[in-house]
């Protein structure tokens, strides 16, 4: 853990006026005490000469011109030929001493600093020189290029412009009417022209007006390189940009999200949880902005920056605000952030007002809400229906979204989640064609090649004028646990809180005993910090859940604890329901629960369902003359998925139904199939103690086809 307490800076940065003020005071101090102790003045002439010797060899090595020398070595025989003087005199302490001391000080001050400042002009003439000669001879270098390589007659190079680091640099070219654009194999032919090294580059990109390219060669790889994360942990606030790494150029790689959301995809391999780790460091450093976390895979993404204070008591605050581990804790989330967005528009006119924005001015005390999102594809229909309602209108109400998946195809992207999100990340892919759907606009020239390294990628955000950028390779930081367990306590201590307002809401109720749910899932068999009692010592709500579907219901009921039993209905009170369609047909089908001997109720029992999550716990028969249209094993494999905690590989699913796997995973798939329900992650899930992704069923799957089972026949 890093120490906050307060450390001694020995540095001493002088300037020439200084270095001189201190030479004279030395000099003064010599005359005044070996005038006392009886120093031979020819000790003063020899300290002096040797001085001047040394300053000559040292403004040859430097190559500084010979009058400046020459002045410098006179500089220092005066103050020895003074010293001299004042030692054979004894009379360092008289007015006339003093006033020739004070007299050569503050000339050799004016001095020291007009000949500093004359090299300094001197030096960056020459460099200016230097990079004109340079900037003309690439110039008329290109311009042959372009010549010779495309046949061009009418261009112009306006410029070169080298990077920081001597890494590229950019060349500005006016194209001619006739040919605005260069072919589509420019990109090679000009590498392989310059010859560039292994890592190396071509980028050409419009310029900021019609009929100008910059193209930005890189002749250094920086992508291959290795960037620690900064060790700058000061205080930002949401309205700056957030930098994640470094562009090809040396330039930050950075984004908005204020008013944006963030994309960021990348498969397996490619770095991605990295960039999440980093695009978590930077919205930790901000002061008005909390993070909430959505990924019901395990909360992967949430336990690195957890492990502080639920587990080593270093930070008295968790730094997620909070982690929806389940799909039925991101259910509960999204309700409060949406409650969040229609309240906060009408609560905070005033400051709006204030303001003169259209959208809400935020501060520690109103903070923006950012929801990160990971492993987008595990998400099922209805938490997307919501996350896309978040991302299409919390902009006003200062709550955005950073998305995050492995793929970038329109079967895990949300056109709303495309639309809206700006902000857009792609880490190294195997494919192109998924790049070219992640960017549409000037995708035909990025190839994965160009971002061929672990941790290094694409982006395109706005800039500073709020014009979308061009997709440029970057290399993001590297921060890895010990490092995010070490900063996480700093923090910690910035860490915001959310507004009174979002928490009246009616879903807000549920906020606070959120660790209490959430906790206990996440660190099974560890012991918890003391740190993490305020969060967890108080009554567990949780929603009500709804018969048919059994996911909570946020906007009404009652709210139920932890340790209430669900009570099933009893067939005297009970009223059979009408026939309903959709996702609320659950609530009135199903002939016999998985447990039933084969024996069909009778018709006079009640046909309400309740449910748990998914999970079917109390059920009634159906009419003996109407068949019940789910298939069995449909039911049964739905009851066992839930019953093992809402996901399950089909090797284990095959147990308890007592089926081989592959003659299951072969019905199913029939089932399924049949009533035109499809798998998402093309069928794999992850389950088991390990989350190894494997074939398999969720429950929401299986809950969607028993629903379009109901609706087929009717009922």
């Amino acid at each position: 853990m890093a120490s906050n307490a307060p450390a001694l800076d020995w540095a001493w940065s002088t300037t020439p006026a200084t270095t001189a003020a201190l030479v004279a005071g030395g000099a003064y101090s010599v005359a005044t005490v070996g005038a006392a102790t009886g120093l031979p003045a020819s000790y003063a002439l020899l300290v002096s000469g040797v001085g001047a010797a040394a300053q000559a060899g040292a403004d040859l090595y430097q190559r500084r011109p010979a009058g400046h020398t020459a002045a410098r070595c006179a500089a220092w025989l005066a103050t020895g030929g003074w010293t001299a003087v004042t030692l054979a005199g004894h009379t360092a302490l008289t007015w006339s001493a003093t006033g020739w001391w004070a007299a050569g000080t503050a000339a050799g001050m004016t001095l020291a600093r007009g000949l500093v400042r004359a090299e300094q002009s001197a030096r960056t003439e020459r460099a200016s020189r230097r990079l004109q000669k340079w900037a003309n001879d690439q110039a008329k270098e290109w311009h042959e290029r372009l010549h010779r390589l495309f046949r061009l007659t009418e261009h112009e190079v306006e410029g070169v412009k080298p990077w920081t680091g001597d890494v590229g640099y950019t060349v500005r070219v006016r194209m001619p009417s006739d040919t605005p654009e260069l072919p589509a194999d420019a990109i090679r032919k000009l590498a392989v022209d310059l010859r560039l090294p292994k890592g190396g580059g071509i980028q050409i990109v419009d310029g900021e007006v019609y009929g100008e390219l910059h193209i930005r060669v890189t002749a250094k790889d920086v992508l291959a390189e290795t960037i620690d994360f900064p060790d700058d942990l000061s205080a930002t606030s949401i309205y700056q940009r957030m930098q994640i790494g470094l562009l090809t150029d040396g330039e930050p790689a950075d984004f908005p999200l204020a008013d944006v959301c963030a994309l960021e995809i990348g498969q397996t391999g490619s770095g991605k949880s990295n960039l999440i780790n980093v695009t978590n460091a930077q919205l930790l450093r901000t002061v008005d902005a909390v993070v909430w976390h959505l990924d019901v895979t395990g909360a992967g993404i949430s336990l690195p920056w957890l492990r502080s204070w639920a587990i080593d008591g270093t930070s008295d605050v968790p730094l997620i605000d909070w982690t929806a581990d389940t799909v039925e804790e991101a259910h509960i989330m999204l309700d409060v952030a949406i409650a969040a967005i229609n309240t906060r528009k009408a609560a905070y006119q005033d400051l709006m007002h204030e303001a003169n924005d259209d959208k809400i001015p935020v501060s520690p005390e109103v903070p923006a809400i950012i929801l990160v999102v990971d492993e987008i594809a595990e998400l099922p229909y209805e938490i997307l229906a919501k996350l896309d309602s978040v991302v299409d209108t919390g902009r006003a109400a200062r709550v955005r979204t950073v998305i995050s998946g492995l793929r970038a195809t329109q079967d895990v992207i949300t056109a709303a989640m495309k639309k809206q999100s700006r902000v857009r990340i792609g880490m190294r892919v195997s494919d192109p064609e998924e790049l070219h759907h992640l960017f549409p606009t000037g995708s035909g020239r990025l190839d994965p090649r160009a971002a061929a390294h672990k941790g290094s990628g694409f982006l395109s955000a706005p800039d500073e004028d709020d014009v979308d950028s061009q997709p440029g390779s970057f290399k993001c930081f590297r921060i890895k646990p010990r490092v995010i367990n070490t900063i996480a306590p700093q923090l910690a201590e910035r860490r915001p809180a959310v507004d009174a307002v979002t928490l009246e809401t009616e879903p807000g109720r549920y906020y606070a005993s959120r660790w209490g749910r959430i906790l206990p899932r996440l660190y099974k068999t560890k012991k918890l910090s003391p740190t993490t009692h305020p969060y967890t010592d108080m009554d567990i709500l949780r929603p009500p859940l709804d018969a048919a579907t059994g996911l909570p219901v946020t906007t009404s009921g009652k709210p139920r604890k932890t340790t209430d039993p669900i009570t099933p209905a009893t067939g005297s009170e009970s009223a059979p329901p009408r026939p309903r369609f959709g996702s609320d047909a659950l609530a009135s089908l199903l002939a016999t629960p998985a447990a039933d001997t084969g024996q069909r109720a009778g018709a006079d029992e009640s046909q309400v369902i309740r449910a748990e999550f998914g999970r079917v716990v109390q059920q009634a028969g159906v009419p003996a003359d109407r068949p019940n249209p789910v298939p069995q094993l449909l039911a049964d494999a739905h009851n066992a998925v839930v019953a093992a905690g809402g996901r399950m590989h089909t090797a284990d699913l095959a147990e308890p139904l007592g089926m081989d796997s592959l003659v299951l995973g072969t019905e199913l798939g029939k089932l399924l199939r049949e009533v035109g329900i499809e798998r998402p992650g093309k069928g794999t899930v992850r389950a088991g103690t390990d989350g190894e992704s494997k074939s398999g069923y969720t429950a929401e799957t299986l809950a969607a086809a028993i629903r379009a089972y109901t609706t087929r026949n009717g009922q």
